[in-house]
């Protein structure tokens, strides 16, 4: 999947197959040389969406980030208890 970040902290994915679907950025962060995105499908003002971790997957020399949904059980666990952190004095409850 690419992505187009604009100012909103919204950015766009396009899947293989040419969908493109729009998630809303809550927090970002690097852990051992990788960009990790949690992202929602639901606007800041809606009171529920989906939570989704990406992991950037891109190389130095591509012009756009690539990125994927993590699916591995132990990384997402792991993941989940960082933006849980890093989101504790935002406006977001996270749930699993």
């Amino acid at each position: 999947m690419t992505k187009a970040v604009n100012e909103e902290k919204m950015i766009t994915l396009e899947t293989g197959d040419g969908e493109r679907v729009d998630f809303y950025v809550l927090e970002e962060t690097r852990i051992s040389g990788m960009n990790y995105l949690l992202v929602t499908d639901a606007p800041e003002d809606a009171q529920e969406g989906e939570c989704y971790i990406l992991k950037d997957k891109s190389k130095a020399e591509e012009e756009e980030a690539v990125y994927e949904f993590v699916e591995d059980d132990g990384e997402l666990e792991y993941l989940y208890k960082i933006f849980t952190e890093l989101t504790e004095d935002m406006d977001v409850d996270l749930r699993k």
